[in-house]
């Protein structure tokens, strides 16, 4: 017996090769969508990198050496056996080299290269009634025939129409004339429906032939569609997916309650395959890594090595069905949250207020935290009115907000953001040596709706978003910078500053799109606008905490 539970994990039970006695085990699994590698996860990464830099067992170009390939994103996942043996297995996101299994990897939660299964049947279907309704469409004669029942059916309405034009003319001639003749009105009244009838049953032999064959065409696409929602249908619920409790739910079950559809490749990403399969074989999860391999994304920032969270709009849903009935880690966002219990004021009069906002501090409380500078200026000025905050700093983000204490206030102030009379400077440090000493970045952003609240870049649907920046010093392997946002979309400075067509270095501390530190070093340091009321220049200044 055991002899036999050994030789099923041979192949996805992968021991270390290394003593790894010294290295203390998490007690808590990782917080999956922000969280810092474990070492002992790390560990098992350079062992799955190593293989990768090594294998011959498939043939994937990730783009390391070329410029056509493609980056992959890998996890793996430390466990324990039932003999109480530490190692570790090893998935990667969606296909691999056109395949889902492979020997050194754990399988797919539901395969749908299976050809025994009912997936695949359903796509070959889902491919003739398509292949099908082209051949139909594409028809030289039916195109012919569309063409000349279309072309008629206008001639039909234009005669129809010049008819009915020169009837009025008539009857506007008549009335002219003071000519009142009621049976000419119903004479051409009849006259215009029995040249309708002509017309209709003149081209009703063409519009039957069409029509044939535009419903044979119909019925299929309808035939086609009934069978692509079903066969999606059953695919959601065949994705089942088990917990530490030994519960099992599915897509449908678990998205229920998602503000958006189930997203395309739902279940296939490492996270669950790697729980999936260690419930299965009853081994006990310990701590989880995922990281970029291969050529970085030009959308979404996917560097080669990283390590990267897992998506909160594919995987939320579904590892926090997975993740019950283990001890997990609280959410940093909770756990790292800078309760502040009073202001720090840089600017005050009778009509606005500039504070200097901490970092891991919200602007406005959420759904789930109360707790922001909104919360606290409500606390202490009760008699303010209309929208507080006039604009936002990420969470993360340190430095000068403005807080308007009348509606009139925010208004005029809004106008200032609205037309970019308002001069932003901010201050941030980088993790690596810019050579440059200025420039601008012009990369379109959108939310990235499968890793919110993450952005991409998007050329076609992205909001343009245009920053200037300037080489300030370099200290120990880092750069300061100032950033000069001349728009302000969400997190536009990280974006810019961590994409490879912005600057290709992330900022210290960001968690999103590098690499997590005891904060963000990114600071709104200045800020230059015209007071609302007494048109004066005012300009607030907040040195940098870093």
């Amino acid at each position: 017996m055991t002899f036999l539970f050994l030789s099923l994990l041979m192949t996805k039970f992968h021991s270390f090769q290394s003593n790894i006695n010294a290295i203390e085990l998490p007690e808590e699994i990782a917080y999956p969508h922000n969280y810092t590698p474990h070492k002992i996860a790390k560990l098992a990464s350079e062992k799955l990198q190593n293989y990768l830099e090594n294998q011959i067992d498939f043939t994937h170009d990730f783009g390391l050496h070329s410029s056509n390939g493609l980056g992959k994103m890998f996890g793996v996942l430390v466990v324990k056996n039932k003999f109480n043996e530490i190692g570790y297995l090893a998935a990667f996101s969606g296909k691999l080299s056109d395949r889902t299994l492979h020997k050194h990897f754990v399988p797919p939660v539901f395969d749908t290269l299976d050809t025994n299964n009912f997936y695949i049947k359903a796509e070959n279907q889902l491919n003739e009634l398509t292949k099908e309704i082209e051949t139909l469409s594409e028809d030289n004669r039916y195109l012919d025939l569309k063409k000349q029942y279309h072309t008629q059916n206008q001639l039909n309405k234009e005669f129809l129409e010049a008819e009915r034009a020169k009837i009025k003319n008539r009857r506007k001639l008549r009335k002219a004339q003071n000519e009142v003749d009621n049976q000419k009105n119903i004479n051409e009244e009849f006259y215009l429906r029995e040249y309708e009838i002509y017309l209709n049953d003149k081209l009703k032999p063409l519009k039957t032939l069409f029509t044939n064959k535009y419903e044979e065409i119909d019925s299929l696409k309808q035939k086609r569609a009934t069978l692509s929602a079903n066969t999606q249908q059953k695919l959601f619920r065949s994705y089942l997916f088990l917990n530490g409790n030994h519960e099992k739910a599915n897509l449908l079950d678990l998205f229920e309650e998602s503000p958006q559809n189930i997203p395309a490749g739902a279940g296939d990403c490492c996270a669950p395959k790697l729980f999936q399969y260690a419930y299965h074989n009853e081994l006990t999860p310990i701590a989880l890594a995922e990281f970029w391999w291969g050529k970085p994304l030009t959308s979404t920032i996917r560097k080669h090595k990283q390590y990267y969270p897992a998506c909160t709009g594919k995987c939320k849903p579904i590892l926090t069905h997975m993740l019950q009935g283990l001890k997990v880690q609280n959410t940093p966002l909770l756990t790292e949250l800078n309760k502040i219990d009073s202001l720090d004021i840089l600017y005050e009069d009778e009509h606005l207020i500039a504070i200097n906002k901490p970092h891991d501090v919200l602007s406005v409380s959420g759904k789930e935290i109360e707790h922001s500078i909104e919360y606290l200026v409500k606390r202490n000025y009760p008699k303010a009115t209309g929208p507080l905050i006039v604009h936002r700093l990420d969470m993360s983000t340190s430095g000068i907000l403005l807080i308007a204490k009348s509606k009139e206030v925010h208004k005029k102030l809004q106008e200032q953001f609205i037309n970019k009379t308002i001069e932003k400077r901010y201050i941030a440090l980088l993790e690596g040596v810019l050579p440059k000493d200025k420039g601008t970045i012009d990369l379109p952003l959108r939310v990235d709706l499968d890793d919110r609240p993450k952005q991409m870049v998007c050329y076609k649907h992205g909001k343009k978003a245009l920053t200037k920046w300037e080489k300030i010093s370099i200290e120990n392997n880092s750069t300061r910078i100032y950033f000069y946002p001349i728009s302000g979309r969400t997190h536009q400075l990280r974006m810019h500053a961590a994409h490879p067509k912005g600057l290709n270095i992330p900022i210290v501390g960001d968690d999103l799109y590098g690499n997590k530190a005891s904060r963000l070093c990114l600071h709104a340091e200045q800020i230059k606008f015209i007071h609302p009321v007494s048109k004066n220049e005012i300009i607030v200044h907040s040195p940098a905490p870093f």
